[in-house]
């Protein structure tokens, strides 16, 4: 199991570094296992970001919006790794600024050829990108209409 997890932790790494510079356009990641154990199934896992136009840093010191995306690179990552057909994704993206919902709404559309992806998402400009939109609207107090839009 140790052999496993260092051999994936690994791919997951280099992964990682290439989704994050795809994501923010720039910029270097890495996860790094922590050294306050000898067992590596028990040690902590250290993620460093390093955004364009940033020093690298810990995770915890990034703002809420390169957390979150930094977290978006991780899931695909390892989705490179372990492929799955169809993934499901709530507001992943929620607390990203418009100009990285640009990019990992392209990231996601790109990847979706191989994966299946349903998103939870309030944002257009994921919205804008998708093959089709479902969603639901109270036109009056108690009556739910169901929506559908298959996007061209």
């Amino acid at each position: 199991m140790r052999s496993e997890f260092t051999e994936h932790f690994d791919i997951i790494n280099k992964n990682f570094s290439q989704v994050f510079t795809d994501l923010f356009g720039g910029g270097t990641a890495e996860i790094i296992l922590g050294n306050d154990s000898e067992d590596v199934l028990e040690c902590a896992i250290d993620i460093k970001a390093q955004p364009p136009g940033k020093k690298l840093q810990l995770l915890s010191l990034l703002s809420g919006g390169e957390r979150a995306l930094t977290a978006i690179a991780i899931v695909f990552a390892m989705l490179k790794l372990k492929p799955t057909p169809f993934c499901f994704l709530d507001e992943i993206e929620a607390a990203l600024d418009d100009a990285n919902i640009d990019n990992f709404a392209e990231y996601l559309r790109e990847f979706s050829k191989s994966t299946q992806f349903v998103v939870v998402t309030h944002r257009k400009g994921t919205m804008e990108r998708c093959d089709s939109l479902y969603g639901a609207a109270m036109e009056e107090k108690g009556v739910t209409r169901l929506v559908s839009v298959h996007l061209a």
